[in-house]
């Protein structure tokens, strides 16, 4: 297994000024700006906040201005601010503190996990390949891990300390499983669904995967010239996204990228590919990347809900079609579609299809 520099260890060494592979093309540039700034902006389009309390409500009046809430997000925006999701703030503050203990042990200590892509062992501590769209880095390292269904995890590459991380850990995918099935509800309905039918589609109880990347953004000297993660959208059904309240998301929203704001308490929720294609494109997946900064490590942990690689043919639901509104995505299996995106579309065409 070749060693792998890690973005910690360079970010560490002294740098003054980052190695080529991590500046962004010239292009890219201009919009890179300082994201503390960026955050503070009140002008311009905001990332909605979606108050999940009334999401099963008794009154159906309230029920179903929740949903509505929550459709109308989906469709205009495909990401959202949940509060009051029912996650109680303390696991959150366990699991941010367990992966932030983690990230704190040395480098060395970290390596005993590491993962290794080239024999197909992703799970584990790794830093991105060179093996994007422009052959670029990205200025973080990152730990990921299957987290959910329960049987289906490997605990002996999770992280044995702190000794809480398992429990913390474990204990957050389970509840997330469940805010998962009730958001799943609700999008469903907002389709003119059976309230079933969207979690159905993704593989169900049995088969939705819960996979969590703690991505890990070092202090960077030069962040004008680089990104934590370049420009894409996500692959899975839903992801929902924890972090340290430092600023670095942005979206591509109406041709421009917009700084989400730090709320408090709130999980940062996506609409994915997967989502996408079922609903013909009436939900959003939105293009989004992730901004570094030099004073505060920034730190994120998102868990993504995908779809069985091989058992289910992805394609728009037959509800979503009709003449005015054809197909708008070919059947693909999720690992289909995932070679799809790595192989068959450069980053640059993305941006401006979402440009369109």
């Amino acid at each position: 297994m070749v060693a792998v520099e890690r973005v910690e260890s360079l970010a560490k060494s002294g740098i003054i000024s980052i190695p080529k592979e991590y500046i962004r093309p010239k292009e890219e540039l201009e919009s890179i700006n300082d994201v503390f700034l960026e955050e503070k902006k009140e002008d311009g389009p905001q990332v909605p906040i979606i108050d999940l309390q009334n999401i099963e409500s008794d009154d159906e009046k309230i029920r179903e201005t929740c949903i509505e809430e929550l459709k109308k997000a989906a469709l205009d925006w495909g990401v959202m601010h949940l509060i009051n999701h029912g996650i109680s703030v303390d696991l959150m503050e366990r699991v941010k503190k367990a992966g932030e203990e983690f990230f704190g042990l040395s480098v060395e200590e970290k390596e005993k996990y590491a993962n290794d892509q080239a024999t197909g062992k992703i799970q584990g501590y790794g830093s991105k390949l060179a093996n994007n769209a422009c052959g670029q880095l990205e200025w973080e390292d990152y730990f990921f891990h299957l987290v959910y269904p329960e049987d289906k995890r490997d605990l002996s590459l999770w992280p044995k300390t702190p000794s809480d991380y398992i429990e913390a850990t474990s204990e957050y995918a389970k509840c997330l499983r469940l805010l998962a099935t009730k958001v799943f509800k609700a999008l469903s309905i907002g389709l003119g669904l059976e309230p079933d039918r969207l979690e159905k589609e993704v593989g169900g109880l049995e088969e939705l995967l819960l996979q969590m990347k703690i991505n890990y953004y070092p202090k960077c000297p030069q962040p004008e010239l680089a990104l934590g993660v370049e420009a894409h959208t996500d692959v899975s059904a839903l992801t929902f996204i924890l972090h340290n309240m430092v600023p670095g998301l942005q979206l591509f929203y109406e041709g421009k990228w917009v700084t989400a704001k730090c709320v408090p308490d709130s999980i940062v929720m996506h609409i994915g590919d997967t989502l996408e294609i079922l609903s013909n494109g009436k939900y959003k997946s939105i293009l989004h990347r992730g901004l570094v900064n030099k004073e505060k490590v920034r730190i994120s942990w998102a868990v993504f809900c995908e779809p069985p690689k091989d058992k289910i043919v992805l394609k728009p639901l037959p509800e979503m079609v009709s003449d005015e509104s054809p197909a708008k995505f070919p059947p693909r299996t999720f690992a289909q579609h995932i070679e799809h995106k790595l192989f068959g579309k450069e980053q640059e065409e993305l941006v401006s299809e979402k440009k369109d």
